[in-house]
């Protein structure tokens, strides 16, 4: 398949390139960077050069013309609006990275985003692209909407025992740790080295955008507080609900054991997974205890915020759409030490 990069000098791109070499049916023909447009992808990311010694990246507009067959889009929020509409008409299969076709409803980009959704006739033909909650779904998708890392890592946490109607809908908490990364390639106060260095603290209080998204998937109300912490990779996020009916920590594991027994990505862990286990794969680590004291479940997860929470996510999900293994060109292993 002859795909398209657009946006690939971001760390999310960066990842789909580096993916994507190891993909038997992936073969890279445009890589687009508008700010690096002519430079060779050797010299702005020099970990990929052996991979990519000659490929140059292209201006963003070139992925209209492309004879291409996929396009992946990894860019800022607003962006692929003005993309996907053409491509999707040239017949070109679409997987966004970015939160464009997330939701279903255009009134929530409205409310969550402050701007109006530009294409927002074709919110109803994506499918979110979270494959253990959406496999069947996603067969023969020609737009794939890739879901964000928190709500990715929070959805495979909770979403077991929402299913099952084990804890209330309303009062949920989550809270979540992600590394640097996360936060894109952009100049921020908050990524200077000299601030995030041995500091930790929270972020998009009360209105983070991902928390819409949270709530369509898992159809809950809940509160959720990001923060960054001095890592480049990872993510771990710590949820608190309120359990309906007595319930046990071995019934909470056997849950998410039952529910991902099946699962190639999905590792239910017995101790509470660590922020760096998953780094580096294509993993989500799950775990789960029931305080019987108080009536709470803790659902944890952890996950690396650009494979499972991006990159790898989105060529999981393509390889389902295709037909594909759904394991094919992904890592089921992390990094270690």
């Amino acid at each position: 398949m002859r795909i398209a990069i657009v946006g690939a000098t971001g760390y999310a791109g960066l990842e789909v390139l580096r993916l994507a070499a190891s993909h038997p049916d992936l073969d890279v023909v445009v890589a687009t960077g508008e700010s690096h447009a002519g430079r060779r992808v050797a010299t702005h990311a020099p970990a990929l050069a052996a991979l990519y010694p000659e490929l140059i990246f292209a201006p963003t507009e070139s992925v209209r013309d492309a004879l291409i067959d996929v396009a992946f889009i990894a860019l800022p929020h607003g962006a692929s609006q003005g993309y996907v509409p053409q491509l999707r008409e040239r017949g070109v299969v679409v997987v966004d990275l970015g939160a464009d076709f997330r939701l279903k409803l255009a009134s929530d980009y409205d409310e969550w985003y402050g701007a109006a959704h530009q294409a927002s006739h074709l919110l109803s033909e994506a499918v979110y692209g979270l494959v253990e909650r959406h496999r069947d779904e996603l067969v023969g998708a020609g737009l794939i909407a890739v879901p964000g890392c928190y709500p990715t890592a929070s959805a495979l946490a909770l979403g077991p025992f929402l299913d099952l109607g084990l804890i209330e809908t309303r009062g949920i908490v989550v809270n979540a740790l992600s590394g640097a990364s996360g936060a894109g390639r952009g100049l921020d106060e908050r990524l200077h080295f000299s601030r995030l260095a041995g500091n930790a603290e929270a972020y998009g209080l009360l209105g983070h955008r991902h928390t819409i998204e949270m709530q369509r998937e898992l159809g809950a109300e809940l509160l959720f507080t990001p923060h960054l912490v001095p890592v480049a990779r990872g993510m771990i996020v710590t949820a608190y609900a309120r359990v309906r009916a007595p319930l046990t920590s071995e019934a909470a594991l056997d849950v998410l054991r039952s529910t991902y027994a099946n699962e190639p990505f999905v590792v239910v862990s017995d101790e509470p997974p660590t922020l760096k286990d998953p780094v580096g794969s294509n993993l989500c680590f799950v775990s789960a205890r029931v305080d019987e004291r108080t009536g709470w479940l803790v659902a944890m997860s952890s996950l690396d915020n650009l494979v499972k929470g991006a990159a790898g996510q989105a060529i999981q999900a393509w390889n389902v759409a295709s037909g594909r293994d759904e394991t094919l060109g992904l890592p089921s292993s992390g990094v270690t030490p």
